[in-house]
């Protein structure tokens, strides 16, 4: 149970934070964080998740990362259900410890978004369905070439939340304009679930395409990160 607990609290962590900076801090006036600053407190949660409870769960803190691993053959099939599960609750919470802040303020509305993630009218860019679709898909394919790669027995050691936090940054600074950027299902439904309406609607998106986007990252890092064989040692003399 405590690999659940770490992984509910990192999720619960990663969408406060992350959710968080966009609702209350991105346009405030005079000293809005922006998109930088965004893109910033997203890569920010996952690092210091990662040196806190990496070493108890793996700090997937992310659906779409637990698949991912189990496709790359990093994670067993047995623990994606729970995984899942203690991630999505997390990011509900989250959601709702950041609702009763920021509906502390007068004039907020839901209405306004809260952090979640669309396409086509909902998109802070007006990308279409398919923009967002291959974004979601391009992104999360990155990750999980960036995730494995950097946890790799072979990479320099201790790193690694370095490297993911970093590319979780990147990602962000690259599709914020796009689809809000989700790259994680737990993350959007767990600010969907109290906009209702589009948000919902449009949600599936969300989980399908960080899904399919981690399972093509991992088999195409199994395939280019695969150690070749030793040759043998007669043809090594030959």
């Amino acid at each position: 149970m405590n690999k659940y607990g770490a992984e509910f609290f990192g999720t619960f962590w990663l969408v406060l934070g992350g959710c968080g900076s966009a609702v209350l801090a991105s346009a405030f006036p005079g000293m809005g964080i922006g998109l930088l600053g965004v893109s910033l407190a997203f890569g920010l949660t996952v690092l210091t998740m990662a040196f806190a409870i990496g070493h108890i769960s793996g700090c997937h803190l992310n659906p779409a990362v637990s698949i991912g691993l189990w496709a790359g053959g990093r994670f067993p099939a047995s623990e994606l259900l729970p995984y899942i599960l203690a991630q999505v609750f997390g990011g509900i919470v989250a959601g709702a410890v950041l609702y009763i802040i920021a509906s502390g303020q007068p004039g907020f509305e839901l209405s306004s978004g809260f952090a979640s993630n669309g396409y086509g009218d909902h998109s802070p860019g007006g990308y279409s369905l398919m923009a967002a679709l291959v974004c979601e898909v391009v992104m999360t394919l990155m990750f999980l070439i960036v995730i494995m790669g950097a946890t790799d027995a072979r990479a320099p050691a201790g790193f690694a939340p370095i490297a993911i936090g970093l590319c979780l940054t990147l990602i962000h600074l690259i599709s914020i304009p796009v689809t809000n950027t989700s790259v994680n299902p737990a993350r959007s439904t767990g600010v969907a679930i109290y906009v209702g309406d589009w948000a919902l609607a449009q949600l599936w998106l969300f989980w399908l395409a960080p899904i399919v986007g981690a399972i093509l990252g991992a088999s195409i890092y199994r395939f280019i990160g695969a150690e070749k064989p030793a040759r043998q040692a007669s043809l090594a003399v030959e």
